[in-house]
């Protein structure tokens, strides 16, 4: 009978102890899950880098260009969406 309690001794001292390192595991594992979803989430929230303006075009200035863009339309060269396409990107 000495035999028979040494060995459930035994099994339940090797249990209790897989059981705490597996939840110790566990838990360690669950917290870097963790913050590598809020890190993946704050780079999501982080807004874009603003893109820098686009240099104008052989110095010539936003009202020149303005200028030109309503002769094109005048002359049916652009139509209206055309237009107003090459406005919003001249003001941009």
């Amino acid at each position: 009978m000495p035999g028979l309690l040494r060995g459930m001794a035994r099994v339940a001292v090797v249990s209790g102890t897989a059981t705490a390192v597996s939840n110790r595991t566990s838990r360690r594992q669950s917290q870097r899950w963790a913050a590598q979803d809020q890190q993946a989430y704050q780079q999501e929230a982080a807004p874009p880098p603003a893109a820098a303006p686009a240099p104008e075009a052989s110095g010539e200035s936003r009202i020149d260009q303005l200028k030109e863009l309503g002769e094109l339309k005048s002359q049916g060269v652009l139509n209206d969406a055309e237009f107003e396409a090459e406005k919003a990107r001249i003001l941009g």
